[in-house]
């Protein structure tokens, strides 16, 4: 067998409507990874719904829910290949509700995809998802402006849809001019795979190029080990198995391992991938684990696993930066809501304002600030209500970032600066 491509994950964000699943259905499609056959069926049931621009859209909401609905609301796992690499789409639901989603999808993605609509042109989850993918750490981005059919392929119509997105991304601090925008309809299939007649003014690339072009990421191999829990389960002959992505750093067999913040040690007896045994996990790895001298009740989700001789980090508090997404009204010290950060959920209080910050330029626009706000930028700190594992992210930025929710909805996002240990 062929050495396996390299693999990205990619996610695809944007607003409701604006026509991400059927983009996603689109490139399966072209790339081979749904038959014909598949698509022919989906578009004869849609038809008969009167839904029929929903065809490619069902490959990917194939929960009978969604269909009826006509939402994305899981983030379903697909895989399709280009020349270069093998993609996982890691497809970020656009509805309000559905944003935690989003934030569990985009926080393990090493690219982008942002499709907006050129009739809508930038709306509110635009700009949402846009912050929350820079706070997440994805820094390559491509802006696929859809719906050119619906906005009869106008070149007007699409550079002025450039330009408020190019706007939008300089505020959050990505370089509007190193990120491809290409003119797109994923229901008419333009631009997708080849250039379309229908935008002769447009000469970049198609979208499979762009996806061909990204920058392969880095393997965190050479930080230190850490493993967040997803959960642990006994199995018998076997005993305790916890599972998890490896972050960062290299796993191997006879290692001596610690989880925290529940602080148990013991020595790594198996690694199992894909129900096979491996000597060693590396980054990107899923995989299950089991620690001579570690029981059933010893972990659990949320814990993060390292070497025993640099042990992830147990905050007693922490510095964050975080933006302000949405809040009803003002957040003040005092205030504890739920932070997700890798596979913990953990109320956290909010210490103190140290610095309110321009969330445009960065620049410290008021210290020891009594509230902020939704759109304000700030330098906080943060007091886990238990012990939680957090890592600084300049050090280890995948266990550095976190959402800030309450109230059913994603209130912030952040990334951590630094780590009072307990």
């Amino acid at each position: 067998m062929a050495a396996e491509k390299p693999h990205m994950n990619l996610a695809v964000i944007g607003h409701v409507d604006h026509g991400k699943s059927t983009f996603v259905g689109r490139l399966m499609f072209e790339t081979g990874a749904v038959p014909a056959h598949l698509i022919e069926k989906y578009r004869a049931e849609a038809k008969e719904k009167g839904k029929e621009s929903f065809a490619f859209a069902w490959v990917m909401d194939s929960l009978k829910e969604e269909r009826e609905r006509g939402v994305t609301i899981d983030i379903s796992h697909k895989r399709f290949d280009t020349d270069k690499y093998y993609f996982t789409v890691v497809d970020c639901p656009g509805h309000r509700d559905f944003v935690k989603n989003m934030i569990t999808g985009a926080s393990q993605a090493d690219a982008a995809v942002l499709v907006v609509a050129a009739p809508d042109g930038v709306m509110a989850q635009t700009k949402e998802h846009v912050f929350l993918s820079r706070t997440l750490g994805i820094n390559q981005l491509i802006v696929a402006v859809n719906k050119m059919d619906a906005a009869e392929y106008s070149e007007d119509r699409y550079n002025q849809v450039k330009k408020d997105v190019s706007d939008l991304l300089g505020m959050v601090g990505f370089k509007a001019s190193e990120i491809p925008f290409v003119p797109t309809s994923a229901f008419e299939g333009d631009n997708i795979t080849k250039s379309s007649e229908n935008t002769p003014w447009y000469t970049g690339p198609s979208l499979l190029d762009c996806l061909n072009d990204l920058k392969e990421p880095e393997k965190p191999d050479k930080l230190p080990l850490r493993i967040p829990v997803q959960d642990a389960y006994t199995i018998s002959g076997i005993g305790t198995v916890p599972v998890g992505r490896v972050e960062t750093g290299v796993m191997k067999k006879g290692q001596n391992v610690t989880f925290n913040p529940s602080g148990v040690t013991g020595e790594v007896k198996s690694i199992e991938m894909h129900h096979e045994e491996v000597p060693e996990a590396v980054p990107g790895d899923n995989i299950g684990w089991n620690v001579r001298g570690v029981g059933k009740n010893d972990v659990r989700r949320g814990d993060v696993c390292g070497p025993s001789d640099n042990p992830p980090s147990v905050a007693d508090e922490f510095t964050g930066q975080i933006v302000v997404l949405q809040h009803p009204s003002a957040i003040t010290a005092g205030y504890t809501p739920v932070f997700h950060c890798h596979t913990t959920q953990t109320a956290c209080t909010l210490m103190s304002i140290d610095k309110k910050l321009d969330p445009k330029t960065g620049q410290v626009k008021e210290e020891n600030a009594a509230f902020i706000k939704a759109g304000d930028a700030a330098i906080v700190t943060i007091k886990p209500t238990r012990p939680m594992v957090i890592e600084p992210v300049k050090e280890i930025p995948q266990l550095g970032r976190f959402a800030i929710r309450d109230m059913g909805m994603t209130i912030a996002a952040g990334m951590c600066m630094s780590v009072k240990q307990k």
